[in-house]
């Protein structure tokens, strides 16, 4: 069986079933079809993972452009991330069937749930540039529709637009970087590509860069992130651990043998500026879901870090162990969304005493996301560490990691300490029990993936030994921070930076001053120009086809008009030729066989006198004139 066909073709296909039937079936069908679909793509993804961890690679080569065939592959690094994505896709799944079991429109949730997965999944196990593109393409389009589920909502289409035009912009690197590599290496395949060492490979790698800032929120690129929290929390849940954001670090990991020392430095400058900046955004939130999601960009931020420190694979554990610890998080926000209708500080006071069992499963997760033992975020950060202390730039990237640790512990223990201060008053929580079973297992997942590590290294054939000093500055850093959280406010701990922390440090009006808003400003401009050449373009087409009409009408009344002059002309030729023959010939005819009757009869009357004798005699020389002629006829016979 082709599992690596299978793993694609089960959530694509499904997706157009659910929209074939979707009005046909009960509403209750739906999410259950969608959570086999991404069951059957897990179980082959596992398979997949365990034959190439034997060294059995599986590919699949599909007819493209001339000479640049479309291709899949199952490496172990693909399979990896395959298996990633698939995991938490189908816990999330089993999460949104409970959290979405009051909304009306499951069909279209569903749906592009399933499209999105199936996006994503090509994305990781594409094995040329082509595919790879197309995959980003309708990553940006299902993740558009996903944050703008809910667009009857204030805000929702705004930030879903803000999304959609923030990574669009940056998708220009992607466009030109995968053009001059096909061009330097002659193919459209990424391992050809990677093995190209021309001298375009430090542009390219700047140009892929800008994309991956984009999908992955780096700064100045992280503003559209927070407002991506307009969406359900499932689709949040998704979009922030394993998917949509981590596209960026996908790609960069995938592309590491390409990068330059040089376009290196640069990506772990940009990481190391947004694991900060962004780290004390998400410090002076005071909404949780936004907070979340400054941290996914921040948590980004330092793969980013490592993957500038030259160790890619530092990088793939620690998203890895994002994946389930930012996902599990999403999900307890959003049973406490559920029970208190928002996800402000001010209305989450006390809601970890309503939901003790959930707020448990928060608190692990959020310890395994500061980095505390034996949880796996503390496997990864140390990996992280280790890599920075490597570095040539070891005096720049060092302290941005460390310092992006600590303000992890921080702005989680003051999410844990919110949620926990106050009192409670429980509200009951529609779908609880799905949504507890995707929760339990991906923290689980959270806590116990650190030890699953060492196989991943050995699979990829990358090992990294983490460092004693490593172990320990990051432990210190994630100490530090969570105690300076659960003490000290935000306020005291940002000082002067709580203000532009909490504007999303926008200096002078941000990406949105400069970007978004002069990109909206041309498109109404474009769309007010398009909308007058369409009413011109249409002005001008009615009234070309009323002169027509009217032309071809005047055209063809003359032309009738003619035809009935000319067949009328002919019909008084005909009717004045009849007259004539009728006047000079047969009324003349009739005259004389008239004449001829009236003088015939005159001499038959004659004939008739009544007398016998003249009778008999006019008889008599009847009957000889016959018999002479009888005799005549006879003899010259």
């Amino acid at each position: 069986m082709n599992y690596l066909a299978l793993s694609i073709i089960a959530p694509l296909v499904t997706a157009g079933f659910i929209l074939l039937v979707g009005k046909r079936v009960s509403a209750s069908v739906i999410p259950i079809l969608a959570i086999m679909a991404v069951f059957l793509s897990l179980f082959s993804s596992i398979i997949l993972l365990l034959n190439s961890a034997s060294g059995l690679i599986q590919e699949i080569i599909l007819t493209g452009l001339p000479n640049y065939p479309l291709k899949l592959i199952a490496s172990p690094l693909t399979s990896i991330l395959l298996t990633m994505v698939t995991l938490i896709s189908a816990l999330v799944m089993v999460y949104a069937n409970g959290y979405m079991q009051q909304e009306k429109h499951k069909t279209r949730f569903f749906a592009i749930m399933l499209l999105f997965i199936t996006a994503m999944q090509t994305l990781v196990v594409a094995g040329d540039w082509i595919l790879l593109l197309s995959a980003w393409e309708l990553i940006g389009l299902s993740s558009y529709l996903l944050i703008g589920f809910w667009f009857q909502k204030k805000h929702v289409k705004a930030a879903a637009t803000r999304a959609f035009l923030v990574t669009r912009t940056a998708d220009l690197g992607l466009y030109l970087a995968i053009f001059m590599l096909i061009a330097s290496s002659g193919s459209s395949d990424i391992q050809v590509s990677l093995n190209d060492n021309s001298t375009t490979s430090t542009l390219a790698g700047i140009l892929l860069l800008i994309a991956a800032m984009g999908k992955s929120a780096q700064t100045p690129m992280h503003d559209w992130l927070q407002r991506a929290m307009a969406g359900p929390t499932p689709v949040s849940a998704l979009l922030h651990s394993a998917t949509l954001v981590a596209a960026g670090a996908i790609l960069l990991i995938r592309v590491a043998p390409l990068l330059s020392t040089d376009a290196l430095f640069v990506i772990g400058l940009v990481g190391g500026i947004t694991t900060v900046v962004t780290g004390m955004i998400a410090l002076g939130e005071n909404d949780l879901k936004r907070l979340l999601a400054a941290s996914t960009s921040s948590q980004y931020g330092l793969m980013f870090l490592a993957i500038g420190a030259g160790y890619p694979i530092a990088a793939l554990l620690h998203l890895l162990a994002h994946a389930a610890i930012k996902s599990s998080l999403f999900m307890a926000a959003g049973v406490f969304q559920h029970s208190r209708k928002d996800t402000k500080f001010s209305a989450l006071i006390g809601v970890g005493r309503d939901k003790p069992l959930v707020f448990i499963g928060f608190v692990v997760s959020a310890l395994a996301l500061s980095g505390i033992p034996p949880l796996s975020g503390f496997f990864s950060k140390d990996a992280i560490i280790t890599a920075t202390l490597t570095s040539n730039h070891m005096w720049i990237f060092l302290p941005l990691a460390l310092l992006g640790t600590l303000l992890t512990g921080a702005y989680m223990a003051k999410a844990v300490k919110l949620l926990w201060s106050g009192s409670a008053h429980s509200i009951a929580v529609h779908g609880s029990k799905s949504m507890s079973i995707g929760f339990i297992t991906l923290v689980i997942f959270a806590a116990i993936l650190g030890f699953t590590f060492k196989w991943v290294e050995n699979v990829l054939a990358q090992p990294l030994e983490l460092d004693f000093y490593a172990m320990s500055l990051g432990l210190i850093s994630a100490l530090s921070g969570i105690l300076l959280g659960w003490y000290i406010s935000d306020k005291k701990i940002l000082g002067v930076m709580i203000k532009p922390a909490r504007t999303g440090f926008a200096i002078a009006g941000g990406i949105d001053k400069w970007i978004v808003r002069p990109t909206l400003v041309i498109a109404n401009i474009c769309d007010t120009l398009e909308k007058y050449l369409y009413r011109l373009a249409l002005n001008i087409g009615k009234m070309t086809v009323k002169i027509a009409h009217d032309k071809v009408y005047g055209i063809l009344e003359n032309y009738l008009y003619q035809l009935a002059l000319g067949v009328g002309k002919i019909a008084v030729k005909i009717a004045q030729l009849s007259k004539s023959t009728d006047n000079q010939w047969i009324d003349k005819f009739i005259y004389f066989m008239v004449r001829m009757f009236i003088k015939f009869s005159h001499y038959a009357r004659a004939i008739q006198s009544g007398l016998i004798h003249r009778e008999l005699a006019l008889s008599a020389i009847i009957t000889g004139g016959i018999v002479v002629t009888l005799f005549i006829m006879i003899a010259f016979y």
